[in-house]
């Protein structure tokens, strides 16, 4: 089929894709810097709380080796008392607890036997958080006699502002989706009022010329002087077609009505037309298996347009001169499938998820809606799919059309 080059008009829509990736670059450096930024803070959060469990534990320490606890209340109460953040677990040698600050569940545990059992979970969960504190017990002529461990793991506070980038960008992230979904849907309904406003505006304009057409037919054929009656018969065969093209329009943005047809008898009537107004230099096959009766769900108006407009695209990539097979087969799952083969130019790897957006075209004048109308029909209206199923450059090209029956 024919290669689509890009129509400068239309460069903002072409370019969407990499618009798209320009933003989503922008939103995940953003997205890093913030992250990178938070966990600035964490560190430094982190530092804090550890050089105050530090402090914490040196002044239990020395507290905990004053005789003379006089001059101490002031520093317990300043230093140790006034702890109401950073979870802490005291316990002796052997690991076993002795007290505790800010751990709720132990506070609130109903017995001892659970509050330890609290107190030892709490434990597993601070020693792979941090190494504990050692503290060195002493008599009063300096001689060692114990130790106790100081465990302690991050509070309540830093843990949230750990996690707050992943908070922060999901919720960025679910109102980014929202935002582009409604953009989106947006986008799509005032395509679609685009597409319904220009189809009946050109079915409008070509009612008059059709109708004087028609009048000038039907003043030929009554002419008894007029020998070629060949050529009356095929400007009203084009009259007719020009009429069948009013009704296509009309049908945009309407709900088309789909009826069971024959497949094969549908796209034969439309490649008999097509044969005596193309080049005498392309040849046409058609075949169908396992045979002529595969029926599926047509409007067959709009699903003609859609032939011809396959077929007229493959005349034109091939310069007027080769083979276009076209092929009914009978899917699985009530599905009747047709392939277009041409033997023309091919399509390049890097443009075929491109065809099908408007304003793409090989011809100068082309206005690159061609294949963007046939996607349209056959995905809304007729609920099926298009698509390329191989193409190689130089060598042709295939589209698929998925029907259901």
């Amino acid at each position: 089929m024919a290669v689509n080059k890009p129509n400068t008009s239309l460069d903002l829509y072409r370019n969407r894709s990499k618009f798209k990736w320009v933003v989503l670059v922008v939103s995940v450096i953003i997205s890093l810097v913030s992250i990178y930024y938070t966990n600035i803070l964490v560190s430094q959060l982190k530092s804090r709380e550890e050089k105050s469990i530090s402090l914490y534990a040196n002044t239990l320490e020395h507290f905990a080796n004053q005789q003379s606890n006089t001059d101490m209340n002031f520093i317990f109460e300043e230093i140790i008392v006034s702890n109401k953040s950073i979870p802490v677990i005291v316990t002796d040698e052997i690991g076993r607890p002795l007290e505790s600050r800010n751990v709720p569940k132990a506070d609130q545990a109903q017995t001892v036997k659970e509050r330890n059992r609290i107190l030892k979970e709490e434990l597993e969960i601070m020693e792979s958080q941090h190494e504990p504190l050692l503290l060195t017990l002493r008599s009063n002529d300096g001689t060692i006699t114990g130790y106790q461990f100081i465990y302690y793991r991050n509070s309540t506070l830093l843990a949230q502002l750990q996690y707050y980038p992943v908070v922060q960008l999901s919720i960025i992230g679910i109102f980014g989706m929202i935002a582009f979904l409604i953009f989106n849907y947006s986008k799509a309904a005032e395509q679609n009022r685009v597409w319904v406003g220009m189809a009946k505006e050109t079915a409008h304009q070509l009612g008059t010329p059709i109708s004087s057409l028609m009048a000038w037919v039907e003043y030929l054929k009554a002419d008894e002087n007029l020998t070629d009656q060949e050529i009356v018969l095929e400007l009203e065969k084009d009259v007719e077609r020009l009429n069948m093209i009013t009704a296509r329009f009309s049908n945009i943005g309407s709900e088309p009505l789909l009826e069971n047809a024959n497949v094969y008898e549908v796209i034969d009537e439309t490649i008999n037309y097509l044969k005596r107004r193309l080049s005498t230099k392309v040849n046409f096959t058609i075949t169908c298996f396992p045979n002529q009766d595969l029926e599926a769900n047509l409007n067959i108006p709009l699903f003609e347009w859609v032939i011809e407009n396959l077929c007229k695209n493959a005349v034109d990539a091939m310069s007027g001169d080769g083979q276009i097979d076209i092929r009914i087969l009978k899917a699985n799952e009530g599905h009747v499938v047709v392939d277009i083969s041409d033997t023309g130019k091919g399509i390049p790897k890097s443009m075929i998820q491109k065809i099908f957006q408007p304003g793409y075209s090989t011809k100068k004048r082309g206005w690159g809606l061609g294949l963007t109308l046939v996607k349209r029909i056959i995905e809304i209206y007729h609920k099926g799919k298009i698509y390329v199923k191989e193409s190689e450059v130089n060598k042709g090209t295939t589209f698929r059309i998925s029907l259901k029956s």
